[in-house]
This record gives structure tokens, sequence and C-alpha cells, in this order.
């Protein structure tokens, strides 16, 4: 038997942060769990969302075998819920195997982006984390272009896949929690549609948002396995090719759920969609909205929006 469906989710409803993009420097009003302060912990409102997750997470059919997440602090936090009561309830302990190539996304920059913490920090937060999991890429610290993105994301996506498919426990659903831009990548590589408009408005990503995609077709035992290299971490930038546009990584896969809300209170919130190039004259994960707020960067927080002035600190040449 074989991988037959992969759920994914956005994490919660965040903190906030601010960023200097001429800098580099990255603020923070709440310190982070993690002390990174790009790395924040969910805002209140998304622990409430993050519990109602779990209520859909555990009705899934068909079940969550295994579990893949973001290494940032608010998506392992908003998986934290269903785990707990996957063990209480359902007698299933699912340790999450946690992926760097599964990531946030950082636009191009001439400085370093934070990393995430690395698992010995992780361990000491969250104790259902698989001990010796190796992530199978790390995005380089200079962040990446939007095509980059997606090819990492469809090179993590066939590594996770292959490992899963010859897993003697024969898992058939895998849950995997992102971020926004991750969470398009993601669709776009399993389906293998790939926009010629960046930003289309089609995978959705709300917060706390679940999306389901279904095997296209069997893998057949006696079909060439694509030859993929392996990523050298000594060269982060490059990205092993997969050949995944026109159709999906490791057969292709089908939505069948885009971006459900309806088990949230809130409904659907804090959407996101690429704007421009993403390159790190302003900061991808502010919702991409300097070009409508009049140079303004928009970033969550616990009251709602903040609308930060950027009109002098991101005014550079273009990357």
């Amino acid at each position: 038997m074989v991988l037959e469906v992969i759920y994914v989710v956005r994490h919660g409803y965040r903190s906030n942060w601010v960023v200097n993009p001429s800098t580099g420097t990255y603020t923070a009003t709440v310190r982070s769990p993690t002390g990174i302060p790009s790395d924040p912990a969910l805002a209140s409102y998304g622990v409430q969302q993050a519990e109602q997750l779990a209520e859909k997470i555990l009705s899934l059919d068909p079940p969550v075998d295994v579990v893949y997440s973001s290494p940032f602090y608010r998506c392992l936090q908003t998986l934290k819920p269903a785990l707990e009561r996957l063990e209480a309830e359902c007698g299933k302990r699912l340790d999450v195997r946690v992926e760097n190539g599964l990531g946030e996304f950082y636009g191009l920059a001439r400085f370093d982006h934070p990393s995430p913490a690395p698992l010995k920090i992780l361990h000491t937060h969250f104790s259902t984390l698989h001990p010796t999991y190796a992530p199978v890429i790390i995005p380089s610290t200079n962040g990446e272009s939007i095509p980059n993105l997606h090819d990492r994301i469809a090179y993590a996506l066939h590594r996770i896949i292959s490992t899963l498919d010859a897993d003697p426990s024969q898992p058939r659903a895998l849950l995997i929690c992102t971020h926004a831009a991750s969470m398009i990548a993601i669709g776009r590589a399993l389906t293998g549609r790939m926009p010629s408009d960046f930003s289309e408005e089609d995978f959705r990503c709300f917060t706390c948002a679940l999306s389901k995609f279904r095997r296209r077709r069997r893998p057949d035992a006696e079909e060439a396995e694509e030859d993929v290299e392996a990523w050298d971490p000594g060269v982060p930038e490059k990205i092993p090719r997969v050949e995944w546009r026109g159709k999906g990584v490791k057969g292709g896969w089908e939505c069948e759920v885009n971006g459900d809300c309806s088990f949230l209170s809130g409904g659907e919130e804090r959407g996101w969609a690429f704007s421009g190039d993403e390159a790190f004259l302003r900061d991808p994960n502010a919702f991409n909205d300097a070009a409508n707020m009049g140079g303004q960067v928009v970033a969550e927080g616990d009251g709602g929006m903040e609308a930060v002035d950027t009109n002098e600190s991101s005014k550079g040449s273009r990357l």
C-alpha cells in the first residue's frame, strides 16, 4: 500500500513581528518562546482556532497516520491540541517529523533571515517530536525567489512521499502543518498546476484552513522511479530538480478540499496571496499589502491588524 491522502493545514493566527527590510533586523513586542523574533507563538485567538482544528482533525477519513510540520513554533503549537487528543482519546501517539523543507518563505535578501530554533530547543516545548528525524532540505538563509520556493516544496514532498510509500507500516494519510506561501506551493506541486501569474488565488490558505489532496493514480511498481539527486547542504540554494509542473509530484494529486474553514467559529480569516517578486524590499509574511496600504506593511497581532509605516525603510534597489 502507498500513501493515498495528504491533508495540509496552515498555522493559526499568530503574534506579530516587524522587520527593517534595509538592515534585516527583526523585532517583536511579544517575546517568542524560542527567543527568535520571527518565530512567534500563536495569539490567544490562534490557540482557540487550533482547538477547533483539532476537533476537525479527529474526524478526518481516512484518519491521520503520520505528521510532518514546519519547524516554526506556531506550526507545532497549532498541531498540539490535535496530537494530545489523538493520544488521549484514540490511543494514537503521532510524533511530528520536523521538516525545514516545509518551512516559511522569505524573499531574497542580501542579509540572513533568522533560522528556526534547532530540534534540541523545540523538544523543550513540545513532547511529541520525532527524536531522530533529519530534514531533507533546509532553505537558504538569504531567502528564495518564488520559483525556488515552489521547487523546494516539490523536492521536500517528493522525498517525504517516497519515504512514506516505502514505510513498512503502510501509512494511508499524511498531515502537514505549514505557512501561507508554502501551503499555496504545496497545492501547486501536488497537482502540477502552476499558474502563469504567481499571484493567482488558486489554493486557499486562511489561518487554520484545511485542504485535502487524494492521489491521482497508484504508482506502477515497474515504473522507473524519477532520478532525483539528494540536496547538498553545502550548496543550500541549489534545489535538486523534480519534474512536477504539469503532472504533480509522485504521480500527481487531486485537490478534494481547498482551504476549508467551515469548522472555525470565525470562518475564513487572514487570507494571503503572492504579490510581485517578493524580493525582500517588503516583508512577504505581512500579507503583501504594502502596495495597497500606502507604503504600510500590515502584520498580525493579538488585537488585529497593526500598520507599520515603511515608506522610508523599504526604499532601495531591487535585487
